[in-house]
């Protein structure tokens, strides 16, 4: 059996972290200030409140939301917080910006709450393909946490890796 194909990265020490994994299971939302602004323009405080009253906020349950404006309309920082405290209890996550923005705290938040205790003195790779696009925000702030733990980073496919950062004996 001296042709027999070894998988030499199924039985290497290297870790692999997908970013889209941190992401994958999420479900988003987006709650657009705009549809509720009085012509277009300005935001009324108490047609705003009225309408909050009767939203049916149960859509945002379990979702991750965007907050945000899309017009160019005079929006009173207040109305961003008033929102806050409707998706507070019915979202799993809540931020100001548009999808793009949502996508990039989500990954910050999900790689804040990483444990990193499995990569201490490890060989990781942070993996590079994925179906979504990872924002660099999302690459930087993972290298960010990595860092101080792994005895080697690097970026790519397991079994096409780029070095990146080696730690000094």
């Amino acid at each position: 059996m001296e042709n027999e194909i070894v998988n030499r990265v199924v039985n290497s020490s290297l870790k692999t972290v997908d970013l889209e994994e941190l992401y994958k299971s999420t479900n988003v939302g987006v709650f657009d200030i705009a549809d509720y602004l009085f012509e277009g323009i300005a935001l009324k405080e108490k047609d705003f409140r009225q309408t909050l009253k009767a939203f049916d906020w149960t859509t945002y349950n379990g979702k991750s939301v965007a907050i945000y404006c899309s017009a160019d309309a005079i929006v009173p920082r207040w109305a961003y917080i008033l929102l806050a405290t409707y998706l507070a209890p019915i979202a799993d996550f809540y931020a100001f910006g548009d999808l793009d923005a949502l996508k990039t705290q989500i990954f910050l938040e999900k790689i804040n709450q990483l444990d990193t205790s499995i990569f201490i003195d490890q060989k990781v790779v942070i993996k590079g393909c994925s179906k979504i696009e990872v924002p660099n925000e999302a690459y930087i702030a993972l290298s960010r946490k990595l860092l101080p733990v792994v005895s080697s980073l690097m970026y790519g496919e397991p079994c096409s890796t780029v070095p990146l950062f080696k730690k000094a004996k």
